[in-house]
């Protein structure tokens, strides 16, 4: 073989061996090419979920929390307050109250009434037939069997007819709160009133008479208004715990017919139900002290929606679920 032969040769090797070098790197590079847009969604897949989250983060961040809201309540002239010249119970806005003073009215004053006229028509005639100048003799009689039966048996019938009514009422104004019922400690100090709401993040809220100047200004009955109230939800029955810091105070709304006692070391409990909201007033009703005038109770019922709304804008104050978990957690040990 030539010299021009073996070059030949040599340079169709060179070109076999470069397209065999070139079919196969191309081939692999071709078979790697598919893959690459197949990793990058994998990669945005695995960060969508940040992405995702950062706007709803930074949405929940930029909406303002729910403060609530809360204008008092004017009060009605008239309605669960003393009034000019009132001679009889105040109108009643609980079912209880509705009752006692049904059972007054129609009951009790009636019988005593009743009584009273009989005695004095009696007297009249004891008077009139059995005088000394209508008997010169006297009567020598001791005793009568038919006269003694009957003022025996009669006041018994009309205390069994007083007792009827008067126990069912009793027992009404005792009977356990329902589950769910909102909870109010009310708690009687020297002199003033506390209230605390424990199902609804367990702040107090203090109550102080009103100076007869800011009470008359602000359109309320003065020595009753104050500047923080109860405030309670209307329609719904309301678990008052009362209970004395110092002495023992009486926690007592005539309007409402409620009264408890509040003595210190013990917890007194009973139901409070209010039919229709209202700004409702009254006074501890026990010999507290030198400023036991000066201890006067404001209730203001409002719809639940309201409550809910007050409730907000006191410290710590919560609704709904986070209120029952506020509630159902367990208390810290103390330092």
């Amino acid at each position: 073989m030539s010299l021009a032969d073996t070059a030949r040769a040599l340079g169709k090797a060179v070109r076999v061996l470069g397209a065999a070098v070139a079919l196969t790197f191309g081939t692999q590079a071709m078979a790697a090419a598919p893959a690459a847009p197949a990793a990058a969604p994998a990669v945005a897949a695995s960060e969508s979920p940040v992405a995702a989250a950062a706007p709803v983060a930074a949405a929940a961040d930029a909406a303002p929390a729910d403060k609530g809201y809360y204008t008092p309540m004017k009060p009605t002239p008239g309605k669960g307050m003393p009034v000019d010249k009132g001679w009889t119970f105040q109108d009643q806005y609980s079912p209880v109250g509705d009752q006692a003073l049904w059972m007054h009215d129609y009951i009790l004053m009636p019988m005593v009434v009743g009584i009273s006229v009989l005695i004095l028509i009696l007297l009249v005639v004891v008077m009139g037939r059995f005088n000394k100048r209508a008997n010169p003799v006297a009567s020598k009689t001791s005793h009568n069997t038919l006269i003694e039966v009957v003022w025996t048996l009669i006041p018994v019938l009309i205390l069994v007819v007083i007792a009827v009514p008067s126990i069912r009422l009793l027992a009404q104004q005792y009977e356990p709160a329902p589950k769910g019922a909102v909870t109010v400690k009310v708690t009687g100090y020297q002199w003033y009133w506390g209230y605390t709401y424990p199902d609804n993040g367990g702040f107090e809220v203090v109550s102080n008479m009103l100076s007869e100047e800011d009470a008359l200004k602000a359109g309320e009955p003065s020595h009753l208004a104050v500047d923080n109230r109860m405030v309670v939800p209307a329609g719904e029955p309301i678990r008052i715990q009362t209970i004395g810091a110092d002495v023992i105070h009486s926690f007592a709304v005539p309007s409402l017919w409620f009264k408890l006692d509040a003595v210190p070391g013990r917890i007194n409990e009973k139901v409070l139900f209010i039919k229709e909201p209202g700004v409702y007033y009254g006074q501890c009703s026990e010999l507290c002290g030198v400023r036991h005038g000066y201890m006067p109770i404001a209730v203001e019922a409002l719809p639940r929606d309201k409550f809910e709304a007050w409730v907000k804008t006191q410290p710590g104050g919560t609704v709904g679920e986070a209120a029952e978990a506020v509630a159902a957690a367990p208390a810290q040990p103390a330092a």
